[in-house]
């Protein structure tokens, strides 16, 4: 009898400590997920949304090794990501924040915006007028705002909000970006903390890159906690479940 108990004991040990190896292994090499803590990303990507980011796109660094563990320094199986990818990163000015934003320019790019308008390379990136886009705010309120549909060069197109042309950040200088970086922007564009504001975000370095956004697998209304389960029958956005990110 004691014999089994001990059996059982020691079995029960290997299952735990298998079970966080795969999970190591799952969450470094496949998939992490992650969720969208504000409205900076919209419409693409809206604040209560869950998604997974695939660690593999990119190749891996310390900063796509699961819990943060710092194995090893410099990319490898590095792969180079495309502009218009949706990517979460670690923020340079502190690694232990992850953000996610839109990639806009590569090594080698001069990016700007001028009234509004994004500029790559000295060119205008074309953006056609769209319905307004529609959402509830967290105090019940309707609120609408200007959306466009911008073609970056190469013909990749995302949905963007513009609430105004004439922004702090509507109006900035030429970045030029550095090789082994990338400069990267919110979908919303006036609310939007990304590489437009160098003391914060800035250019970031192809280390700091996690993983490419892939698809939503959860969502709940803004404000509704994941472990609040019996507010989902009215919280879930069901339309989202299981979408693409493009």
């Amino acid at each position: 009898m004691a014999a089994s108990k001990s059996g059982g004991f020691g079995e029960t040990i290997r299952t735990v400590i298998y079970a966080v190896l795969i999970a190591f292994a799952v969450r470094t090499f496949l998939y992490e997920p992650f969720n969208i803590p504000s409205g900076s990303m919209m419409p693409t990507l809206l604040e209560g949304d869950y998604l997974f980011v695939s660690k593999f796109s990119y190749g891996y660094s310390r900063h796509t090794v699961a819990f943060g563990m710092p194995l090893f320094d410099g990319r490898v199986f590095a792969d180079e990501p495309e502009r218009g990818d949706v990517v979460v990163f670690k923020l340079p000015s502190d690694p232990s924040t992850d953000y996610i934003k839109r990639l806009i320019g590569l090594p080698g790019d001069e990016v700007q915006m001028v009234e509004g308008i994004l500029h790559i390379n000295g060119e205008p990136v074309p953006r056609r007028r769209l319905e307004d886009f529609v959402a509830t705010d967290r105090n019940g309120r309707t609120v609408r705002v200007t959306r466009y549909l911008e073609t970056l060069p190469g013909g990749r197109e995302h949905e963007i909000l513009e609430q105004t042309d004439t922004g702090f950040l509507d109006r900035t200088e030429v970045f030029a970006v550095p090789e082994g970086h990338y400069f990267f922007m919110g979908d919303n564009r006036d609310r939007s903390q990304d590489s437009r504001v160098p003391g914060v975000v800035g250019f970031v370095p192809a280390e700091n890159l996690v993983g490419r956004a892939e698809f939503l697998w959860f969502s709940l209304e803004a404000g509704t906690s994941f472990w609040e389960v019996w507010n989902w029958p009215t919280a879930i956005r069901f339309g989202r479940l299981f979408e693409g990110i493009d």
